[in-house]
């Protein structure tokens, strides 16, 4: 949930006016009066410098509640959380992301330590497990702080996010338009709230995704079309080279049958080379990539594999079939008068 109503909809929504910002008390309300609610934290943004010693290094500041880690997974490898109770209590302790602890309290136990944020100074209770990056957010370079403390920060009442986690599936909707009534109830009768929804999200991504493999497919396509018309181009040179050793094949015996398969082979065999040399290149990046970035998927399934080369073998077929058929063609009479 986010202030502002959007134009339009997605991950990452343009918003309108703010007429009115979401607060503290619009979070309580809403966790007293939605009854399908079971866990609300509510967000407050900022960027800070923290300093332990003489280190120092740029942070984004997450001020939240403790139902936080519930909602989003987060696994605390040392220490706790944040402390449960009113949000309004603002105590001074944060919990660290991994590469803070990395950076600013390098082999050393950060736990009881004081971490200087902005003018601020917060005794650190926990730091965190590796998380990762998400939709650009490196999510290790987190501070989390007491919301209250968020909002001083920043210097305002109202907050970044709100995130709501509901009871079951299916009262997402319904939470949703409760959720909406009750806030236009307080902010004056209007509308100025958007509620994103995990569906809608991951429908948002679903179809970009589905853009991308069409925009993929078509540029495979192009790809391949090109390459074919090259192994064409190569075979029907072939024909044309060897038009008297057709011909002289076909005054011996061979077949119209066994020249077109002869020269299939040939175009199958040169487009699947082309193909395994293509697929050695891009395991090979593939590997490079994982090396480099070991969290990240790059390596293909098998069933990809095998249909490229599978592909690559369609390809040469299709392709060759045309100089193939113009070479069964030929009249050996002809053709050995061309010698």
């Amino acid at each position: 949930m986010l202030p502002g109503k959007t134009e339009t909809t997605g991950a990452f929504p343009i918003t309108g006016g703010v007429p009115n910002d979401l607060t503290l008390e619009d979070a309580d309300w809403i966790r007293r009066r939605v009854p399908e609610v079971r866990r609300l934290a509510p967000i407050a943004l900022a960027t800070a410098t923290a300093r332990a010693g003489d280190r120092s290094r740029e942070i984004t500041v997450i001020g939240t509640t403790a139902e936080m880690r519930e909602i989003r997974g987060i696994r605390v490898r040392a220490g706790r959380f944040l402390p449960g109770g009113d949000a309004e209590s603002g105590q001074r302790v944060c919990v660290i992301g991994s590469k803070v602890q990395e950076e600013l309290f390098p082999g050393t136990n950060p736990l009881g330590t004081i971490l200087r944020i902005g003018d601020y100074r917060y005794r650190v209770i926990g730091a965190v497990a590796p998380r990762g990056v998400t939709v650009g957010l490196d999510l290790d370079q987190f501070v989390y702080v007491p919301v209250s403390q968020g909002l001083k920060m920043v210097n305002r009442r109202g907050l970044f996010r709100i995130f709501v986690e509901v009871s079951s599936h299916e009262a997402i909707e319904g939470t949703r338009t409760a959720i909406l009534a009750l806030l236009r109830e307080r902010h004056d009768e209007t509308e100025d709230v958007t509620i994103l929804t995990q569906d809608s999200v991951i429908s948002t991504f679903g179809r970009i995704l589905s853009i991308l493999t069409a925009a993929l497919a078509g540029i495979a396509a192009v790809s391949l079309s090109v390459a074919g018309i090259g192994i064409m181009n190569v075979m029907l040179v072939s024909v044309a080279e060897r038009t008297s050793e057709i011909g002289l094949l076909k005054a011996i015996g061979v077949t119209p049958r066994q020249v077109l398969a002869a020269f299939l082979l040939e175009a199958a065999i040169l487009s699947t080379s082309g193909g395994l040399l293509g697929l050695a290149a891009g395991l090979g990046g593939a590997r490079a990539v994982v090396a480099l970035y070991p969290r990240f998927p790059a390596t293909p399934p098998d069933w990809a594999v095998a249909g490229a080369v599978a592909l690559s073998v369609v390809v040469g077929l299709v392709f060759g079939a045309l100089p193939a058929r113009r070479a069964a063609r030929l009249d050996p009479v002809a053709a050995l008068a061309r010698r």
